[in-house]
């Protein structure tokens, strides 16, 4: 569309001086016939006009493709502007016309040789916009002539043409040498050809992002700066988008690239002065800071982003959404420069924000007491949404500078008196915040503060009311009437509010416990009892249990003395933020999410990074070329959103563990547990110490408090047990040696679907091989964007299962593609009791978000290599254990001799330690050891004709026996 618009604007240019309106206002029944009579005329008049009628009708949609052959005959001409109008036609309906359009073919070989360099450029420029693969092929020779034309026109057009034959053919390019004549092209004495070479290999290049098209070394980088003075803006945009992907060995040559770069800030393009600036963001990085040529690139780089302020509001937004980005990274570029983002009474909403943005982020000691001025007048502006901007930032800027807290804390004040309701929530809001940077020093506006109760109506605001009202409880005479005026519509607030009203009330009962234990009670109720939202519900249960149990635990978790908030906490992330500097000037920039965020297909998935800085020993490859093993080198962490369900899932770590040479370290059950086991049932008989000797206490201790319970009917019976595999690297468990034929592998099952992950799909099981247990997993992308940097960790479970390493994703999945993966796990991770005990809870993190999901694991993939024991301390073992301890199971539909069910059960390490015979019933006993030591002993009961078997299992932890039997019934039926 793009190229038709070009073509007939430069029509116009050959045109009679008369208007070409007349040629869309025709409507005649017939007219097709017409036109084909008027094509085929002897003069050339007659023919020009018939062209440009057939392609107004094109234009407005009218079906003219019947008039192709009569169309492709005008081609034999020496007019310039009726080949121009021909060739537009053909890129038309090239498409639906295949065959006819070959007939073509032989004038664009023919006009690829003609005289005049227009016409030898207008072929080669047409045959690349027909994308139809018959046509291809005869396009090459024509094009390699181009390549080499005499003529720099000629030579730039077909440097374009081929990254359009590229998005045709990828194959036919690489074969027919075209990559190499385009990087000799780089070379040219031609800057405009130079820059059109480096776009069409920029293309290619991106959409092949392994492949390394734009070899750059600082010779061909010499030739790009010579030719960037001299090429056209958008010559000079694509050079420098390409110098942008380069990194110099040395502070030098950086230095060196930055002065040559540097003129092109004072460009009257924006779209230029932007690719400068990144060029320059990137190459400041190496340049020691010590440098004097460093602090004068900074006050150069000012200038020119400020001067985008003045342009029209859609450009300045667009400048501010990059500045935004620049200040975080080197905020002394615009420190003195406070005044020109101050907000002007006909900027654009979107334009305002973004500014108030930047001021707080510019906000320092020195010109704070201007940039409070500026935001209390803002205060009293008339439109809402940046009034609570306004306010919001006013908290921010005492947050963020000390000094100023105290005439923030006045303003903020000030701005309540005006009892406008909205500018009034915002204040509570932020001096919410104040309090937790500063406790004990501005309590005293508390009762101005509860004077405004009534007029809260927004849940934030309400919810930071009830926060301040349970903090300084002690400080509120009537803290309790305050917070039972809440209460009494607890069911229509928000969850929000409700969680804090909850954790109010009980922070209250806890500071004056003889005054609130009827409220306390009341809230507990509505809580537990009468809500159905599992997180009020569940912190409810907390809270109780904790202050039934043991009060001054409850005081000290509750009452626990809060840490300082940060300063900034709406920064970017450090590793996103240098992706986007790398992106300026794009729409990366305005989004600030990277490429593979809104980018579909394969293109923009190439993450990129700034430069290691001078003198901090960091490598200054590119990622791209990193490790052989593609690992990046450090795991990205995992954000969760507030208020996820699992636990300590929210504070997870997500590096790999550190690999150690020697066996794990051994883990003693009091080591993970917390002080103590707030919802009943220790778990000290899940651990077992494995130093004590066979014929003794076989690795565990009575259990203690309220055992684990069966696990919900609702639970799967079919586990996981170890299928083939080998003594290989653990991050390739592919093959190798077999295992014993009686393992079974249950089929995938789909633990995360996509639709709850954004277009992430897992589905996997569980599996030991060569005594490792692994986790098995298909991930699958159902979305419409590409997903990259994958990691995984595990909340604390009944066996302290772990990721052995990182998860290995290698590849970056592409829409609709699925991949395997083999994670090793050990079991040296924390321990805390599960309902039911083999419950894992999983947290996954990829470039698009962090998901959640739980699954459970076989409990026969913990049973050990070694867990044979000796006839003599199974009898003493079995007798040692209490008769209490022995749990009796069914195993129905069963149709296993003795002899196979015993094959079958040791390749899932459930030992058979003897056989006897009684009145014609085989009666197995077995011995299997879990991966913390716990022995269970069993006794298998198999009748000849009878399909239903039973088994007797004794342990120290019966917790366990409910797990192990649905292991047995598992490996015996499949």
């Amino acid at each position: 569309m793009q190229e038709w618009a070009n073509q007939l604007c430069e029509n116009r240019q050959f045109g009679s001086k008369m208007t070409d309106s007349k040629y869309f206002t025709t409507t005649k029944k017939g007219e097709i016939f017409e036109l084909k009579a008027e094509l085929n005329s002897d003069k050339k008049e007659k023919k020009k006009e018939a062209v440009k009628k057939v392609i107004a009708s094109m234009t407005v949609g009218k079906d003219v493709s019947a008039l192709f052959p009569d169309v492709v005959n005008c081609m034999q001409t020496d007019n310039l502007e009726l080949k121009k109008l021909v060739y537009l036609y053909l890129m038309n309906y090239a498409k639906s016309q295949p065959d006819m359009a070959i007939m073509a073919v032989n004038t664009f070989v023919k006009d690829c040789e003609d005289p005049n360099p227009l016409i030898r450029a207008l072929a080669v420029r047409t045959m690349g916009c027909i994308r139809v693969d018959k046509i291809t092929e005869y396009l090459c020779e024509p094009l390699r002539k181009c390549l080499k034309d005499e003529d720099p026109y000629v030579r730039k057009t077909a440097a374009v043409c081929v990254a359009k034959l590229h998005d045709i053919n990828a194959q036919l390019v690489e074969d027919q040498g075209f990559l190499d004549t385009l990087k000799d092209l780089i070379s040219d004495s031609n800057p405009m050809v130079v820059a059109n070479a480096v776009a069409a290999l920029s293309e290619i290049a991106e959409s092949h992002p392994n492949s390394n098209l734009l070899d750059l070394n600082p010779q061909t980088i010499n030739k790009l700066l010579t030719a960037l003075n001299e090429c056209t803006e958008w010559g000079q945009i694509f050079i420098l988008d390409c110098l942008a992907n380069y990194t110099p060995r040395d502070d030098r040559e950086s230095q060196s690239i930055c002065e040559r770069v540097t003129p092109r800030l004072s460009h009257a393009n924006s779209a230029v002065v932007l690719s400068a600036v990144k060029v320059l963001m990137k190459f400041m990085e190496m340049l020691p800071k010590d440098l004097d040529y460093y602090g004068t690139l900074l006050k150069k780089l000012a200038p020119p982003l400020v001067t985008l302020l003045s342009a029209e509001p859609e450009l300045q937004y667009v400048a501010l959404r990059n500045i935004n980005l620049i200040v975080q990274r080197r905020p002394e570029i615009l420190k003195h420069e406070m005044k020109v983002f101050f907000v002007k009474y006909n900027d654009p909403i979107y334009v305002k924000l973004e500014k108030l943005d930047i001021m707080i982020r510019l906000a320092s000691q020195a010109n704070i007491a201007q940039v409070l001025a500026e935001l209390k007048e803002y205060a009293t502006e008339v439109d809402v949404d940046f009034v609570r901007k306004a306010v919001r930032a006013i908290g921010r800027c005492a947050i963020k500078v000390e000094q100023s807290a105290e005439r923030c804390v006045s303003t903020l004040l000030d701005l309540i008196q005006t009892k406008v309701n909205y500018v009034v929530q915002e204040a509570i809001v932020v001096i919410k915040d104040i309090f937790r940077k500063y406790p004990n020093k501005y309590e005293s506006v508390i009762a101005t503060l509860c004077e405004n109760l009534d007029s809260l109506d927004e849940p934030e605001a309400r919810a930071a009311m009830i926060w301040i009202v349970g903090e300084y409880a002690e400080r509120i005479d009537n803290a309790d009437e305050l917070l039972e005026s809440f209460l009494e519509g607890f069911h229509d607030e928000s969850t929000q509010v409700q969680l804090q009203l909850l954790t109010a009330i009980v922070k209250l009962f806890l500071k004056k416990p003889t005054e609130t234990q009827e409220l306390v009670q009341q809230v507990l109720s509505l809580a537990t009892q009468d809500s159905d939202n599992p997180d009020l519900r569940d912190r409810g249960y907390i809270y109780w249990r904790l202050l039934s149990t043991d009060p001054v635990a409850a005081k000290e978790v509750v009452l626990a003395e809060k840490p300082l908030i940060s300063e900034e906490t709406d920064l970017i992330e450090p590793t996103l933020l240098e992706e986007l500097i790398c992106h300026i000037g794009t729409l990366a920039s305005v989004y600030h999410k990277p490429p593979s965020a809104f980018v579909e297909g394969s293109r923009g998935v190439q993450h990129k990074r700034l430069p290691g800085s001078a003198g901090s020993g960091e490598s200054v490859e590119s990622p791209d070329t990193g490790s052989a093993a593609g690992v990046s080198d450090a795991p990205p962490a995992v954000i969760p959103s507030q208020g996820d369900l699992l636990g300590d899932l929210l504070n997870l770590d997500l590096a790999p563990p550190a690999t150690t040479t020697g066996p794990p370290p051994p883990t003693s059950s009091g080591m993970q547990m917390g002080a103590m086991d707030l919802l009943g049932g220790g778990l000290d008989s899940l651990m077992g110490d494995e130093s004590e000797p066979l014929g003794g206490d076989l690795g565990g201790s009575p259990a203690m408090g309220a055992g684990f319970g069966a696990p919900p009917a609702g639970m799967p019976a079919s586990f996981n047990a170890p299928v083939s595999g080998g003594l290989d690297d653990l991050f390739d468990l592919g093959g190798g040696v077999g295992m014993p034929s009686g393992a079974y592998s249950p089929p995938k099952s789909i633990w995360l679907p996509a639709m709850k992950a954004k277009g992430l799909e897992i589905s996997g099981t569980f599996a030991r091989r060569a005594g490792v247990v692994q986790m098995e997993m298909t991930l699958t992308n159902k979305a419409m964007s590409v997903m990259t940097d994958f990691a995984i960790q595990f909340n604390r479970n009944s066996f302290g299962l772990a990721p052995a390493g990182p998860l290995q994703v290698l590849t970056p999945v592409s829409p609709n593609q699925s991949i395997e993966v083999a994670l090793p796990l050990n079991t040296v991770g924390p321990v805390m009791k599960m309902e039911p005990l083999n419950n894992l809870q999983v947290a996954v993190k990829n470039n698009i978000d962090v998901f959640y999901f739980s699954c459970q694991y076989p409990i026969s993939m913990l049973f050990v290599e070694d867990g044979k024991m000796e006839r003599q301390v199974f009898l003493a073992t079995w007798k040692d254990i209490p008769n209490d301890n022995e749990s009796q199971f069914q195993i129905k539909d069963c149709h296993l001799s003795s002899d196979a069910a015993s094959s079958k059960l040791q390749g899932s390490n459930i030992f058979t330690i003897a056989k006897r015979t009684v009145d014609g019933q085989d009666m197995l006993y077995q011995s299997t050891k879990l991966t913390n030591g716990i022995w269970v002993l069993a006794e298998l009961r198999v009748q000849a004709g009878n399909p239903n078997y039973t088994v007797s299992l004794k342990c120290r932890a019966p917790e366990v026996a409910q797990c192990v039997f649905q292991s047995y019934e598992a490996v015996l039926k499949n």
